[in-house]
């Protein structure tokens, strides 16, 4: 068993108590290596001169959308991963629609509350001032990779350095999550897996 050291965060004139919480021994095939993957990542981002690094944040999550959390009133930017917006519709693979914006929230404030708290490892602040972070559950789940693997987020490789593109690929062949309606062919406000990519793309082009 693995375990990892909290410490204090001061909020406001509120000081914040961290404990300790406990990563279980890996209970799932590969599971060990993933995690191990994850932390190797995480140091190298952490290691790359980051002025804005700070201690880890740790409290019960409040979803904001299905890549965002607030945990004792700091606003969270999930590293790495994007999910679609509280407002876009999604195809399903008949060609329906769904509000995947909504299912991806929902499917995250689910995955949250089955082991609190919250553990989040802060790699930088985005331009809005919002922390980006690393994020797992009490139990050792990486959050960030449990979104993308289940087709509830898209990798952005712009800023994960390739930690989740495997567990995409997994999720596109499958055929879940937002991958689900992959060969209908996307409209503006309707839309697939493959246009998040190409937006995302464009997106990180323009940065």
């Amino acid at each position: 068993m693995m375990r990892m050291g909290m410490a204090a965060k001061t909020f406001g004139n509120r000081a914040l108590s961290l404990p300790r919480a406990s990563v279980p021994a890996c209970g799932r095939l590969g599971s060990c290596a993933i995690l191990t993957r994850t932390m190797v990542a995480l140091a190298l981002l952490s290691a790359t001169g980051n002025a804005d690094a700070s201690e880890p944040i740790v409290g019960d999550a409040i979803v904001i959308d299905g890549d965002t959390i607030e945990i004792a009133g700091e606003r969270i930017q999930l590293s790495g991963v994007d999910a679609p917006e509280g407002w876009q519709v999604c195809l399903d693979e008949t060609g329906a629609d769904y509000q995947c914006g909504k299912v991806s929230a929902r499917a995250l404030n689910i995955f949250l509350s089955a082991s609190r708290p919250t553990r989040c490892e802060i790699v930088t602040r985005d331009r809005y001032g919002r922390f980006l972070a690393i994020c797992f559950r009490a139990d050792g789940e990486d959050v960030n990779r449990w979104l993308v693997e289940t087709g509830n987020a898209l990798e952005r490789a712009n800023h994960s350095q390739g930690l989740y593109t495997a567990a995409q690929a997994m999720a596109q062949s499958a055929g879940i999550g937002i991958w689900r309606g992959q060969s209908q062919g996307g409209r503006t406000e309707r839309i697939t897996g493959e246009d998040f990519v190409n937006r995302r793309r464009a997106v990180t082009a323009e940065q």
